[in-house]
């Protein structure tokens, strides 16, 4: 019995070493194959999180590979950009429910784990982003890690000349020139209706409208004039343009007035009653006499570094310049500052008086003193 049952024993041994062997290769095989994920998505993602643990970075890794296509190639090749904000202190699920649901991404969990195996998915950026289908999942990873706003605000002050506007462009975000800024504002948009009604020769100054705006970081030049024209255009309504035709004053004559009434008022009150000495002045056939076109004919003043000298000297009054007032009756050729709608509206409906001179207030306040008569003026001229 004993030599008839040895080799059957012997025979199952070894038939069991076998199926272990097999086991320990299969397994040796199986773990050099998750080794590879790893090599593979670095290959294709580039280098994972250096605090990814080893199982984490295969689990990620085999994931990744698998979906590939998924996340290295556009949902839509022929799409547009559209306007895409993360909230400040909004969650990832929510960031990446959103992206899925307007189409940017085809998955929201495979673009999880590229953020997890990139170290990214707690470090999205509040702010607004210009994004498309056209883009890659990757590459939408890569541009929300940049916070930078797709949208400048870019404020342009009552009063201000084109020159002022032009210089406050180098700090403000845009790549914009200040000479390519005056240059587009000599040209003539053919998208802004309004510059069919000025005359030719003249720049746009006056119509590129004082106020906030939000405008595309990489606008040119052309662009952000036809921004602040569009601007004008939204604020000056079909009922005030028939107000300050009844002036008898077409809309460039309005706007040249209404930006001598910027310059010369200090609080906004006053403006009706600045205007109505101009109209008066303008009806009688009286010079307008006003400082600011003497300023803007004199230009910039390199001691004061300002564009609006202030003290006027007696050699300033002599500049001989259409622009001058004192020397020259009428209007000016053009305007000489972007006037705010306040003097827009000043010049519509102006306060009805008789006053034909106005002066500074002696305590400081910035407010005038008007009357009807010159020795009434000269009596209230300041110790």
């Amino acid at each position: 019995m004993t030599r008839r049952n040895a080799p059957r024993s012997t025979g199952g041994f070894l038939i069991g070493l076998v199926f272990i062997l097999a086991a320990c290769a299969g397994l040796v095989l199986s773990f050099n194959l998750a080794l590879d994920f790893p090599a593979q998505a670095a290959s294709i993602y580039g280098p994972p999180a250096s605090g990814l643990g080893l199982w984490q970075k295969i689990r990620l890794s085999y994931f990744l590979v698998m979906d590939k296509s998924q996340l290295t190639s556009p949902v839509d090749p022929a799409a547009a950009s559209v306007k895409f904000t993360i909230e400040s202190g909004e969650s990832t699920d929510s960031i990446l429910a959103r992206l899925e649901t307007a189409g940017l991404i085809p998955d929201a969990a495979s673009f999880r784990a590229y953020l997890i195996y990139k170290g990214i998915d707690t470090h999205l950026q509040a702010g607004d982003y210009e994004l498309s289908a056209r883009l890659s999942p990757v590459e939408i990873a890569g541009r929300i890690q940049d916070a930078t706003r797709a949208e400048i605000a870019f404020g342009v002050l009552p009063g201000w000349r084109l020159e002022e506007i032009a210089l406050s462009l180098p700090s403000s975000g845009l790549a914009i020139t200040p000479e390519e800024f005056i240059a587009a504002a000599n040209s003539r948009p053919g998208q802004a209706a309004i510059t069919a009604e000025l005359p030719y020769g003249v720049s746009l100054e006056g119509f590129l409208f004082p106020g906030l705006y939000s405008v595309p970081r990489a606008a040119g030049a052309s662009e952000l004039v036809l921004i602040l024209l569009h601007g004008f255009e939204g604020q000056v309504t079909t009922s005030l343009r028939s107000q300050l035709e009844a002036q008898g004053l077409s809309l460039h004559e309005a706007v040249i007035l209404a930006s001598i009434v910027e310059r010369e008022a200090v609080l906004n009150d006053e403006k009706p009653m600045i205007a109505s000495v101009f109209l008066n002045r303008l009806r009688m056939g009286m010079k307008l006499d006003a400082d600011p076109t003497v300023q803007y004919a004199v230009g910039f003043n390199p001691g004061l570094n300002t564009w609006w000298s202030n003290p006027l000297t007696f050699e300033h009054l002599q500049t001989d310049s259409p622009y001058n007032t004192y020397l020259y009756a009428g209007l000016p050729p053009s305007p000489i500052a972007n006037p705010d709608l306040a003097s827009l509206q000043a010049v519509a409906s102006p306060a009805s008086t008789d006053f034909l001179y106005f002066r500074a207030a002696c305590d400081g306040s910035g407010a005038h003193v008007f009357s009807y008569t010159l020795e009434e003026h000269n009596a209230r001229s300041c110790p």
